[in-house]
Protein backbone atom coordinates (compact mmCIF):
# COMPACT_ATOMS: atom_id res chain seq x y z
CA UNK A 1 0.00 0.00 0.00
CA UNK A 2 3.43 2.85 0.45
CA UNK A 3 4.71 1.38 -2.57
CA UNK A 4 1.05 2.23 -4.51
CA UNK A 5 0.85 5.64 -2.74
CA UNK A 6 4.28 6.91 -2.85
CA UNK A 7 3.81 7.65 -6.68
CA UNK A 8 -0.09 9.02 -5.90
CA UNK A 9 1.87 12.12 -3.59
CA UNK A 10 4.37 12.73 -6.24
CA UNK A 11 2.29 13.34 -8.87
CA UNK A 12 0.03 15.51 -6.27
CA UNK A 13 3.25 17.61 -5.44
CA UNK A 14 4.03 18.18 -9.31
CA UNK A 15 0.63 19.52 -9.69
CA UNK A 16 0.66 21.89 -6.96
CA UNK A 17 4.38 22.82 -8.37
CA UNK A 18 2.73 23.51 -11.24
CA UNK A 19 -0.31 25.36 -10.43
CA UNK A 20 2.20 27.95 -8.17
CA UNK A 21 4.38 28.37 -11.19
CA UNK A 22 1.38 29.66 -13.29
CA UNK A 23 -0.30 31.87 -10.67
CA UNK A 24 1.55 34.92 -9.92
CA UNK A 25 -0.57 35.36 -7.19
CA UNK A 26 -1.71 39.18 -9.12
CA UNK A 27 2.37 40.21 -9.20
CA UNK A 28 1.94 41.24 -12.75
CA UNK A 29 -0.98 42.92 -14.68
CA UNK A 30 -3.41 39.98 -15.80
CA UNK A 31 -0.06 37.73 -14.97
CA UNK A 32 -0.65 38.09 -19.01
CA UNK A 33 2.78 37.55 -21.25
CA UNK A 34 3.71 39.85 -23.80
CA UNK A 35 6.41 39.43 -25.96
CA UNK A 36 6.40 42.49 -28.15
CA UNK A 37 7.31 44.54 -25.52
CA UNK A 38 10.25 44.87 -23.28
CA UNK A 39 10.57 46.18 -19.96
CA UNK A 40 11.88 49.42 -20.77
CA UNK A 41 9.14 50.03 -23.09
CA UNK A 42 6.47 49.01 -20.70
CA UNK A 43 8.07 51.11 -17.96
CA UNK A 44 7.67 53.89 -20.30
CA UNK A 45 4.07 53.33 -21.14
CA UNK A 46 3.45 52.86 -16.98
CA UNK A 47 5.71 56.54 -16.63
CA UNK A 48 3.71 58.21 -19.18
CA UNK A 49 0.36 56.84 -17.51
CA UNK A 50 1.36 58.70 -14.41
CA UNK A 51 2.18 61.68 -15.40
CA UNK A 52 -1.16 61.97 -17.21
CA UNK A 53 -3.20 60.62 -14.80
CA UNK A 54 -1.31 63.04 -12.30
CA UNK A 55 -1.64 66.03 -14.75
CA UNK A 56 -5.69 65.53 -14.44
CA UNK A 57 -6.07 67.06 -10.86
CA UNK A 58 -6.91 71.01 -10.96
CA UNK A 59 -5.79 72.51 -8.81
CA UNK A 60 -2.54 70.98 -9.80
CA UNK A 61 -0.56 69.05 -6.99
CA UNK A 62 2.64 68.52 -6.22
CA UNK A 63 4.37 65.16 -6.75
CA UNK A 64 7.27 62.84 -6.99
CA UNK A 65 8.68 59.42 -8.52
CA UNK A 66 9.39 56.76 -6.03
CA UNK A 67 12.19 54.42 -6.77
CA UNK A 68 10.66 51.49 -8.97
CA UNK A 69 11.14 47.57 -8.69
CA UNK A 70 12.18 45.72 -11.62
CA UNK A 71 13.31 41.78 -12.04
CA UNK A 72 12.16 38.33 -12.96
CA UNK A 73 8.40 37.57 -13.42
CA UNK A 74 7.79 34.86 -10.28
CA UNK A 75 7.21 31.52 -11.92
CA UNK A 76 7.58 32.81 -15.42
CA UNK A 77 10.37 32.46 -17.79
CA UNK A 78 13.96 33.41 -17.14
CA UNK A 79 13.11 35.60 -20.87
CA UNK A 80 10.38 37.89 -18.77
CA UNK A 81 10.29 40.31 -16.54
CA UNK A 82 7.95 43.23 -14.87
CA UNK A 83 8.42 46.68 -13.69
CA UNK A 84 6.26 48.93 -11.49
CA UNK A 85 6.95 52.54 -11.20
CA UNK A 86 5.35 54.78 -8.67
CA UNK A 87 4.42 57.72 -7.84
CA UNK A 88 3.87 60.18 -4.53
CA UNK A 89 1.73 62.89 -3.83
CA UNK A 90 3.48 65.56 -1.85
CA UNK A 91 0.43 67.96 -2.10
CA UNK A 92 -1.66 67.68 1.66
CA UNK A 93 -4.98 66.66 0.80
CA UNK A 94 -7.51 66.92 3.76
CA UNK A 95 -10.15 64.87 4.45
CA UNK A 96 -12.95 66.86 3.24
CA UNK A 97 -11.08 67.13 -0.52
CA UNK A 98 -9.85 63.10 -0.04
CA UNK A 99 -12.79 62.31 -1.91
CA UNK A 100 -12.67 64.60 -4.97
CA UNK A 101 -9.13 63.85 -5.73
CA UNK A 102 -10.28 60.04 -6.20
CA UNK A 103 -13.11 61.24 -8.45
CA UNK A 104 -10.95 63.00 -10.71
CA UNK A 105 -8.53 60.33 -10.95
CA UNK A 106 -11.75 57.51 -11.41
CA UNK A 107 -13.46 59.61 -13.47
CA UNK A 108 -9.92 59.98 -15.75
CA UNK A 109 -9.37 56.42 -16.00
CA UNK A 110 -12.51 55.42 -16.93
CA UNK A 111 -12.78 57.96 -19.71
CA UNK A 112 -8.98 56.72 -21.22
CA UNK A 113 -10.31 53.30 -20.92
CA UNK A 114 -9.38 51.75 -18.19
CA UNK A 115 -11.03 48.85 -16.33
CA UNK A 116 -12.02 49.82 -12.98
CA UNK A 117 -11.19 46.68 -11.03
CA UNK A 118 -11.74 47.34 -7.10
CA UNK A 119 -12.45 49.75 -4.90
CA UNK A 120 -12.08 49.59 -1.34
CA UNK A 121 -14.11 51.80 0.26
CA UNK A 122 -12.45 53.59 4.14
CA UNK A 123 -12.80 57.16 5.38
CA UNK A 124 -9.06 56.90 5.93
CA UNK A 125 -7.51 54.62 3.68
CA UNK A 126 -9.46 54.43 0.60
CA UNK A 127 -7.97 52.28 -2.56
CA UNK A 128 -8.94 51.96 -6.19
CA UNK A 129 -7.34 49.93 -8.98
CA UNK A 130 -7.68 49.34 -12.50
CA UNK A 131 -6.22 48.05 -15.26
CA UNK A 132 -5.30 48.98 -19.34
CA UNK A 133 -7.40 47.80 -22.04
CA UNK A 134 -4.60 45.74 -23.19
CA UNK A 135 -3.54 44.46 -20.27
CA UNK A 136 -0.08 45.77 -19.90
CA UNK A 137 -0.67 47.96 -16.99
CA UNK A 138 -2.07 47.75 -13.60
CA UNK A 139 -2.61 50.99 -11.69
CA UNK A 140 -3.50 51.15 -8.24
CA UNK A 141 -4.11 54.86 -6.15
CA UNK A 142 -3.84 53.94 -2.66
CA UNK A 143 -3.92 56.82 0.51
CA UNK A 144 -1.41 56.30 3.45
CA UNK A 145 -0.81 58.45 6.31
CA UNK A 146 -1.74 61.82 6.46
CA UNK A 147 -3.80 61.28 3.22
CA UNK A 148 -1.07 61.10 1.48
CA UNK A 149 -1.75 59.31 -2.20
CA UNK A 150 0.32 56.76 -3.63
CA UNK A 151 -0.01 55.99 -7.14
CA UNK A 152 1.76 52.99 -9.13
CA UNK A 153 1.66 51.03 -11.99
CA UNK A 154 2.97 47.42 -12.65
CA UNK A 155 3.18 45.97 -15.83
CA UNK A 156 2.34 42.62 -17.23
CA UNK A 157 5.18 40.51 -18.03
CA UNK A 158 7.23 41.69 -20.87
CA UNK A 159 10.62 40.93 -22.83
CA UNK A 160 13.63 41.63 -20.22
CA UNK A 161 15.95 44.43 -20.55
CA UNK A 162 17.51 47.33 -19.20
CA UNK A 163 15.70 50.14 -17.28
CA UNK A 164 16.37 53.26 -16.83
CA UNK A 165 14.76 55.50 -13.72
CA UNK A 166 11.30 57.37 -14.88
CA UNK A 167 12.37 60.37 -17.63
CA UNK A 168 8.70 61.94 -17.49
CA UNK A 169 8.62 65.29 -15.42
CA UNK A 170 7.04 65.09 -12.10
CA UNK A 171 5.31 67.96 -10.52
CA UNK A 172 7.42 68.99 -7.31
CA UNK A 173 11.00 68.11 -5.44
CA UNK A 174 13.01 65.26 -6.81
CA UNK A 175 13.38 62.73 -4.02
CA UNK A 176 14.16 59.50 -6.34
CA UNK A 177 16.42 57.09 -5.05
CA UNK A 178 15.47 59.36 -1.33
CA UNK A 179 12.90 58.26 1.18
CA UNK A 180 9.88 60.78 0.42
CA UNK A 181 8.52 62.17 3.45
CA UNK A 182 4.89 62.87 4.30
CA UNK A 183 3.50 65.31 2.29
CA UNK A 184 5.09 68.63 3.01
CA UNK A 185 3.10 70.93 0.42
CA UNK A 186 -0.24 73.09 1.26
CA UNK A 187 -2.46 74.00 -1.29
CA UNK A 188 -5.60 76.26 -0.84
CA UNK A 189 -7.64 73.79 -2.34
CA UNK A 190 -6.53 70.42 -1.49
CA UNK A 191 -5.40 71.32 2.12
CA UNK A 192 -8.83 73.00 3.06
CA UNK A 193 -11.06 71.48 5.33
CA UNK A 194 -14.54 73.10 4.29
CA UNK A 195 -16.40 71.21 2.45
CA UNK A 196 -16.88 71.66 -1.09
CA UNK A 197 -19.39 74.07 -2.84
CA UNK A 198 -20.01 74.91 -6.16
CA UNK A 199 -17.94 78.03 -5.91
CA UNK A 200 -15.30 76.21 -4.57
CA UNK A 201 -15.26 73.15 -6.81
CA UNK A 202 -12.06 72.33 -8.44
CA UNK A 203 -12.69 72.71 -12.25
CA UNK A 204 -12.48 69.43 -13.27
CA UNK A 205 -14.33 67.82 -10.15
Amino acid sequence: MKKFLLPMIGAALAVLSLVSCTDNGGDSASGREDAKVNMQGAADEADRLIQRTLSQVEPPVEWAHDTSDHGSCDGRSSGYGDVTRRAVVMTKVSDARRGAFLGIIERYWKKSGLEITDVKSNNEFPEMYAETEDGLLRMSLIVGGEGQFFLDAQTACVKKSDVTAPSTQANGRNYYGRAIPRPNVDSVFWSSNDPITSSSASPRT
